[in-house]
């Protein structure tokens, strides 16, 4: 239960005695809470990056989108809220498509991406971006890694690509405290 209490500054002589006169926390003098921890539910930190290197494949195999980050949780509880936008995705000919997924350090998390740019055709398609918002629990204090793969979904008869014409694709790491 909170009690509020009003303070007469003339009384005091319009000044106050934090030694004597005030009990409890006290905020910092540089405009900090003073507290040294935090309830759940508190974003403790932010990172982002971002890649406009285009990079192509004509495998069906996973590999390295360019677009990686990296982060350090504070605590072993912490949850990492990961959002991705994987943007000028291209399928270059025949009846292809590329399919897309977010990692941390060599985990699948989240295949967030399937048949991109396939339209039925056998000519260039070149279409906007995807995206993918993920909760992770790394349950480690120590750095973890994050970024996404891609691969031909159908067959490697022709390249896919992503980032092309230097489009900027984009992650945004959060930490959240639990």
């Amino acid at each position: 239960e909170m009690t509020l209490t009003t303070i007469n500054l003339a009384a005091l002589g319009d000044t106050i005695n934090l030694s004597t006169e005030v009990t409890g926390t006290l905020p910092t003098g540089n405009g900090g809470t003073g507290a040294t921890t935090f309830a759940p539910g508190k974003i403790l930190q932010v990172v982002s990056s971002g890649t406009t290197s285009e990079t192509a494949s004509s495998t069906t195999s996973y590999a390295d989108t360019s677009l990686t980050l990296a982060i350090t949780p504070s605590a072993t509880s912490s949850k990492i809220i990961v959002i991705v936008h994987q943007v000028s995705l291209l399928k270059n000919s025949s009846d292809n498509g590329g399919k897309i997924q977010l990692m941390r350090d060599s985990t699948v998390l989240n295949m967030f991406e399937n048949d991109f740019g396939r339209d039925g055709g056998t000519g260039l398609n070149i279409v906007g971006g995807t995206g993918t918002s993920y909760l992770d629990s790394p349950n480690t204090a120590s750095a973890v890694t994050y970024k996404t793969q891609f691969a031909c979904s159908v067959s490697s008869s022709a390249s896919v690509a992503v980032q092309h014409n230097s489009a900027r694709s984009s992650i945004t790491l959060m930490e959240l405290g639990v």
